[in-house]
């Protein structure tokens, strides 16, 4: 159960992922039925904080906020700013005391700093993944993802990501009602693409690319059996052409993008159905329970049937 949450900003903060910050943990909703969390803004040196937009915001708190916090957020910030000594020590005793350490976009590389992604999984902004990998080449940095956890140590993605990962955050240590809450009142979904997953399901091409028909279509069509050469030539391209045109449009494979679609959609339809495992293997394309099963592990790190006790709405199960 997480209580109170300490978001931490350094010069150069970036205000709309200051905002993602206060709007999902920072806002009375008891109203509604929803949360309420002790929210602090804190900061190395409290005092007038420059932002990245170019204008200054006033923090009263210190580091000391983050020293009983059960979330530490470490808001995005640019990645050429030096961080004080006071502020990685923050972040290690927290980890050390089992809180949850959430870094949106860049705030990844304070933890990368302070040595908490060695040997981890993690993402951050897609501009800056290799620089991440270079700077923890023991880490498993993930650049086709919204977010990732790794244990109590989650990581977004550029800008909106943060939603994503708040609401995952939220949703997994108050339940499915609260995120949901939470989301109705942002006028935002629980979660892009109707899943609980961490990935991004539909990469969205470039202005200008040439797939994204082509990936609406397979969305659209998940229970049936896709092959390369039938992609290919519903494309109008050459198998070889089509392959390589993917892979620079959405960075991953097709195989790798309908079996993420797959696990989104089976995620969607455990959380808002009674459908049985073997059912849902089939309706996303899977083919069976067992076949479903695997990839629901290798990808989320549990089962179907873990999943849907712990995420189901069972209001929408019953209507």
């Amino acid at each position: 159960m997480i209580e109170k949450v300490a978001a931490v900003v350094v010069p150069g903060v970036a205000p709309f992922e200051m905002g993602i910050a206060y709007e999902v943990f920072g806002i009375d909703r008891s109203d509604t039925g929803g949360p309420s969390f002790d929210f602090t803004l804190c900061t190395p040196e409290p005092g007038l904080v420059p932002t990245k937009g170019g204008f200054p915001i006033g923090i009263e708190r210190g580091l000391d906020a983050t020293e009983d916090a059960d979330v530490v957020i470490v808001v995005a910030y640019g990645v050429e700013t030096t961080l004080p000594p006071a502020l990685l020590d923050a972040l290690r005793r927290a980890h050390e005391r089992g809180a949850w350490l959430f870094a949106e976009c860049s705030g990844a590389f304070a933890l990368a700093e302070a040595g908490l992604l060695d040997g981890r999984r993690c993402t951050t902004h897609w501009m800056y993944t290799d620089r991440l990998a270079a700077a923890v080449p023991t880490a498993k940095v993930d650049p086709d993802v919204l977010f990732v956890q790794d244990g109590r140590i989650l990581t977004s993605a550029g800008t909106a990501a943060g939603i994503d990962a708040a609401l995952h955050l939220v949703r997994t240590e108050l339940g499915a009602e609260a995120a949901r809450n939470i989301a109705r009142r942002m006028v935002v979904p629980p979660q892009r693409d109707g899943g609980q997953a961490q990935f991004v399901v539909d990469p969205l091409p470039r202005e200008g690319e040439s797939l994204s028909g082509l990936l609406a279509w397979m969305r659209e069509h998940l229970d049936e059996q896709h092959t390369v050469p039938a992609l290919a030539r519903r494309a109008m391209l050459s198998e070889r052409t089509f392959a390589r045109r993917f892979r620079d449009e959405t960075g991953t494979t097709p195989l790798a993008l309908l079996t993420r679609q797959r696990v989104a959609r089976a995620q969607e339809l455990l959380e808002s159905t009674d459908a049985s495992i073997d059912e849902i293997g089939r309706l996303v394309g899977f083919g069976s329970a067992a076949v479903l099963r695997h990839h629901f592990a290798r990808t989320l790190g549990t089962s179907p049937v873990a999943y849907r006790r712990r995420f189901a709405c069972a209001d929408e199960i019953a209507s």
